[in-house]
């Protein structure tokens, strides 16, 4: 006999079945599960007036459901329910809505509660009504069922409780956390006299709490380095399919001096949640680490080969080459393309990789490849890092060092930097916070970052592929350095499309997820140079009144418009034009922000000008003037 009841919610129909271990019991004595023969444990306390409780033989909940009900001490017990394929208990209350047909009347409505040995307890209109089961009636979700093919019933839905999800947030806990400023920037470092520009993060912490958590457990991320220390604690629970690609085992090598680096950089995408060290952008995310970087074609072909066959997600590569006499064969690109596409089942790995640290104006040639993401850093002002390579195929940049290092983990072989003292140092001032820790830097700390953020991106909407990934992180990304950096295309060749923002970038991957379209660039200034093109407005009356950060006096209304654009990709907030006649001129002064108070509008001009946009400060009733 099938155990499943089909059951009517606000959504529709869906199929429940009887728990075979848990049941629900109301009893006139709070020790009666601790006394009883029959009961395990209490499952929960309170859920629609029952408590929960799991019996002692599993699979006979059934039978010992009929037992308890005929001890003294029990009042009511009731079977606990599971939609198919989960395992969250759903009880019934023992009350059912009721919606009877438009012609019945109280009469009739009375003769079908009746008819099911029901009992009246609630009139909500002339058609609607709330009953409740009785000793005789069946059980709320099989009453309903039958209920529901009734010639004067409409509808019968039963009540039923579930357990709610908690959407409270709490921050790690890991000893660490707080000096990992590239996560959120206090504005300081917590243990050292330096003042650090507040905000100037990749904003991973609102990320996890849009998410509610810290990312999916079933998304990857696959590091290729050398030098991991996979019995870090910040990483030995997490490692997942290893493999060293010199050797050809998933044995890696440790204790090798010379190599240390693919630690800390792991540490920055996926550090786990242990309340020890430090935390990764995407601490739930399983990592994979490859030990052996090679820049010879087969070995290449071999490392991404091995990221699709074994299920990468995420692909970080903090290594490359910019010596102009070895750039990337078609083999090797054709390596990294296949990877970038076919991934993923076909929806493609995202590859992130380093734009490199030699101060050059021009990127790693991996990173340079049209099909991965290019990451360059700034610093924790959110400035340009001197040492970071710049070039039109810069993506995105990523907090690192610059003005004040990562926190990242450190190999139990790392020797660290010699000092002048003849001792090895770890920490940029000196202090010793950690045995297992270390600063860290570079385009190198960047990407895994930036690899990390994908990882949370791809736990908000897995079904992405690795180029709407890239899309996402340039569309949302935060402009900063100055205006006149960017180019039409709001691209600038030191900062790509700008700091990465996790939290956009999550927001728009649910955007994408529920189903909202993808809107297409615009590249104002191009259209406007050829004299054409059509633009969206989305016009409103200002009121005389406010205040808001002038930027300018325009002549010509192209320029309004390249303005306008650059401006909103860059601040995020209303722009406001005034037209206005000089000297028998048509003029047209822009404006950013529109607030009731001018001590706001002084904090933005703060902020631009910090952006590198000067401006001053304008009460709107003197635009007209």
């Amino acid at each position: 006999m099938s155990k499943k009841i089909t059951v009517r919610t606000a959504k529709g129909v869906v199929n429940v079945e009887k728990s075979d271990k848990l049941v629900a019991l109301k009893t006139k004595k709070e020790d009666f599960a601790k006394k009883s023969r029959s009961i395990e444990k209490t499952e929960r306390p309170h859920l629609g007036g029952f408590e929960v409780m799991e019996v002692k033989k599993s699979g006979q909940a059934e039978k010992e459901l009929d037992k308890l009900r005929k001890k003294k001490d029990v009042e009511i017990g009731s079977h606990i329910y599971h939609v198919e394929g989960s395992n969250k208990p759903i009880v019934p209350t023992g009350e059912i809505f009721i919606l009877f047909h438009e012609s019945t009347n109280d009469e009739e409505q009375m003769i079908v509660l009746d008819e099911f040995h029901l009992e009246f307890v609630e009139r909500r209109s002339s058609d609607r009504i709330i009953a409740k089961v009785t000793a005789q009636s069946s059980n709320p979700f099989k009453v309903s069922a039958l209920m529901e093919s009734y010639p004067l019933v409409k509808s019968a839905e039963p009540d039923m409780d579930i357990p709610l999800d908690s959407y409270a947030f709490f921050e790690p806990e890991d000893v660490l956390y707080e000096h990992q400023w590239h996560l959120k920037n206090p504005g300081f470092v917590v243990d050292f006299n330096m003042r650090l520009k507040k905000g100037a993060d990749t904003k991973v912490v609102d990320a996890w709490k849009r998410l509610n958590g810290f990312g999916s457990k079933d998304i990857t991320v696959a590091v290729i380095d050398n030098g991991f220390d996979t019995s870090h604690p910040d990483l030995n629970e997490k490692v997942h399919k290893p493999w060293d690609l010199w050797r050809n085992t998933s044995t890696l090598l440790e204790g090798d001096e010379r190599y240390t680096h693919g630690t800390p950089c792991a540490s920055v995408a996926v550090a786990g949640l242990n309340g020890s060290g430090i935390v990764g952008a995407a601490p739930n995310a399983k990592f994979m680490p490859l030990s052996g970087t090679s820049f010879g074609t087969r070995d290449t072909e071999k490392m991404f080969q091995y990221c699709i066959d074994n299920g990468a997600d995420v692909i970080s590569c903090s290594w490359g080459s910019t010596d102009i006499r070895f750039d990337l064969n078609t083999l090797k690109k054709d390596a990294i393309s296949k990877a970038a596409r076919q991934g993923r089942n076909g929806k493609g790995c995202v590859i992130c990789y380093a734009a490199g640290n030699e101060g050059l104006d021009y990127l790693n040639f991996y990173a340079a490849h049209p099909d991965v993401i290019a990451v360059g850093a700034c610093d924790s002002s959110d400035k340009h890092s001197d040492y970071s390579n710049q070039g039109m195929e810069l993506d995105v940049v990523a907090s690192s060092n610059g003005q004040w290092p990562i926190t990242a983990a450190r190999a139990w072989w790392d020797q660290g930097i010699s000092s002048r003292d003849g001792d090895f140092k770890f920490w940029a001032d000196g202090q010793n916070r950690s045995g297992m820790h270390k600063h860290f830097g570079g385009t190198s700390s960047a990407t895994p970052l930036v690899a990390g953020i994908c990882a949370l991106v791809l736990s908000a909407n897995p079904d992405l592929t690795s180029k709407q990934v890239k899309d996402i992180l340039c569309r949302t990304a935060d402009k900063i350095g100055h205006l006149s950096d960017y180019d039409s295309r709001g691209h600038s060749k030191k900062y790509g499309f700008g700091r990465v923002n996790a939290d956009r970038a999550v927001a728009e991957a649910i955007r994408l997820r529920d189903g909202a379209p993808v809107a297409p660039p615009v590249d104002v200034e191009d259209e406007i140079k050829k004299g054409q093109g059509i633009f969206r407005f989305n016009v409103q009356k200002q009121e005389a009144k406010g205040y808001g950060v002038q930027i300018g006096v325009f002549a010509k209304y192209g320029n309004v418009l390249i303005a306008v654009e650059k401006l909103q990709n860059q601040f995020a907030l209303p722009i406001v034009v005034s037209i206005n006649e000089l000297q028998g001129q048509t003029v047209y002064k822009v404006v950013v922000g529109a607030f009731k108070n001018k001590s706001d509008a002084s904090s933005l001009r703060k902020q631009m000008k910090e952006a590198g946009v000067d401006g001053f400060v304008r009460n709107f009733k003197d635009l007209l003037i």
